[in-house]
């Protein structure tokens, strides 16, 4: 008997749709759901795993995961399988890996150091689309769909530079993403304030989604401010939406700023008004206050402008040092979301130097003045000693926002989880055991059901998913396996890289990744491509 046959017995069935759980069997054959039916006996099949104490649910899906290298190089992924993943998005915020160039792809490499680190066990001849996933496809622990990256888009036809695209570099920018989306991309990304892409347009990146449309993906943007302009980046999002005839998906749409405490309902108002006029709107968060990014990224534009030695030139040439300064403490800068850097609120989260290691876990406001140093002078003195390979940790969360965003119709769940460093951020190891347990479970901010279909049903159905994201026969086994009343995340600020508990089986097209709450060395993980690629 096939190793993904098998009958899971006496399980309280969480569907995926937000209906009410049911105690139910599942028949699994060859990998995919063969029955679902109130307690089968007598037509079993394969091993029988009892499941009388347990929820059986869809495999989870990451629609904001930053494990673009990490799928390709870490054969167990134990940050995700270890919390019931069984998808990640990646590609996100603008900025990956494929499309590139040999010019780019070392520029890529680079910038993209504090989010994915550089593993050692990569043979870096990818290129494409077709060949990232391809990649894939030789077995990962995670099954993986792409987005493709403006930023990349927009470096591959303008470079590194301000300014808006010629119409030789916006049709070289169409073509790439065209051929993207006919690669199997279920969509294009945004990071709309790091370089190059927040030199870009609204109306450039409209006229792109306008070809990812026609594919059938989706827009996931990483929009112009998550500070004290959030609303007016929101309505230009939607304004992209409605041009392109796009559907939007907004990740990490936290709404932090003190401007806008309490005042979720400004943000539901739009989205409830583009999805009643049929512009399709939809979000992801993670359960945390904090965030996390490369710590170079709160830079001003301006100075990123070119390459890295122009940047170095800048930040130790005089007059440009003190311009780079009014920004990031007085005027504001646009890599911090047009705001003033807020010091005290950052902590150093990863460093590449054994001297730098004492700064680990530190606020740098601490540092500098330790240093004797004042804190942007800190700041900037950090990124360039660590040649622009440090990231940190930002806190300026609102619990009231992100309880009530949670609460949204059109919800769903993304970890924005950065694995590398030496103390990374716990969203990575936390974020769908910490909706379970703490938001659904402890407090009953939204229930177990709906937490469940906000990781499952509704991110499938945002993919354009119809073979998984539910139970139902027919469908592929990617499936989980917990104990809903011991659940929880373990993953501190401190300790980021714990477990999460309760988990004790993964499905991955009814192969098990992980068993007994132990990791197999299974990796059945495949690249999901759109439809675009099925239909060429």
């Amino acid at each position: 008997m096939a190793d993904n046959t098998f009958t899971i017995r006496g399980a309280s069935i969480i569907d995926g749709s937000e209906t009410p759980a049911v105690k139910a069997d599942v028949i699994v054959v060859d990998g995919v759901i063969a029955e679902v039916g109130k307690l089968i006996k007598g037509n079993e099949r394969g091993r029988i795993i009892d499941a009388t104490d347990l929820t059986l649910a869809p495999g989870f899906i990451d629609m904001h995961a930053h494990s673009d290298l990490a799928v390709l190089s870490d054969p167990e992924h134990l940050a995700k399988v270890t919390q019931g993943v069984t998808l990640d998005v990646v590609g996100q915020d603008g900025l990956s890996y494929v499309p590139t160039d040999d010019s780019t792809m070392a520029v890529l490499r680079d910038q993209l150091f504090g989010w994915n680190g550089e593993p050692k066990n990569i043979d870096w001849k990818f290129r494409s689309v077709a060949d990232y996933l391809g990649l894939v496809d030789r077995g990962a622990a995670v099954n993986v769909a792409y987005l493709i990256p403006h930023g990349n888009v927009r470096m591959l036809a303008c470079g590194n530079e301000p300014g808006d695209a010629t119409p030789e570099q916006m049709k070289h920018q169409l073509a790439l993403v065209d051929e993207g989306m006919r690669q199997g991309a279920v969509g294009l990304s945004a990071g709309l304030t790091y370089t190059p892409a927040m030199y870009a347009s609204d109306l450039e990146i409209a006229k792109l989604c306008e070809v990812i449309a026609k594919h059938g993906g989706y827009y996931a943007p990483h929009h112009r401010n998550y500070g004290a302009g959030f609303l007016d980046a929101i309505d230009a999002c939607i304004d992209i939406s409605k041009m392109s005839k796009c559907p939007l998906h907004l990740t990490h749409c936290h709404m932090s700023n003190p401007k806008y405490h309490d005042k979720v309902d400004e943000l539901f108002e739009r989205i409830d008004r583009a999805n009643a006029s049929g512009t399709e709107v939809s979000l992801d968060t993670y359960p945390y206050l904090a965030g996390m990014t490369y710590l170079h990224a709160l830079l001003p534009s301006w100075c990123q402008a070119g390459t890295k030695q122009d940047l170095i030139n800048r930040i130790g040439n005089p007059q440009d040092r003190l311009k780079i300064i009014n920004n990031l403490n007085v005027s504001g800068s646009d890599g911090n979301q047009g705001g003033v850097v807020n010091w005290p609120s950052i902590v150093v989260a990863g460093v590449t130097k054994e001297a730098n290691i004492k700064y680990v876990g530190q606020k740098l406001i601490d540092m500098a003045e330790r240093e004797g140093k004042s804190p942007v002078d800190f700041y900037l003195d950090l990124i360039v000693d660590e040649d622009f390979k440090v990231n940190c940790i930002l806190f300026a969360g609102y619990e009231p926002n992100v309880r009530a965003i949670m609460q949204h119709a059109k919800h769903m769940v993304g970890t924005d989880g950065i694995l590398t460093g030496n103390r990374p951020h716990p969203r990575a190891y936390g974020t769908f055991a910490r909706y379970l347990g703490v938001y659904a479970r402890e407090e009953g901010v939204i229930t177990m059901e709906g937490a469940v279909a906000r990781m499952t049903g509704r991110p499938a159905k945002r993919l354009g998913l119809k073979d998984r994201g539910l139970i139902r026969t027919g469908l592929v086994a990617d499936m989980t396996l917990f104990d809903a009343s011991t659940v929880k995340d373990r993953a501190t600020y401190d300790e980021p890289r714990l477990f999460a508990q309760g988990f004790e089986s993964v499905w991955i097209s009814g192969i098990e990744t992980l068993k007994s709450g132990k990791r197999t060395s299974n990796v059945p993980g495949q690249a999901i491509r759109s439809n675009a690629a099925a239909t060429r």
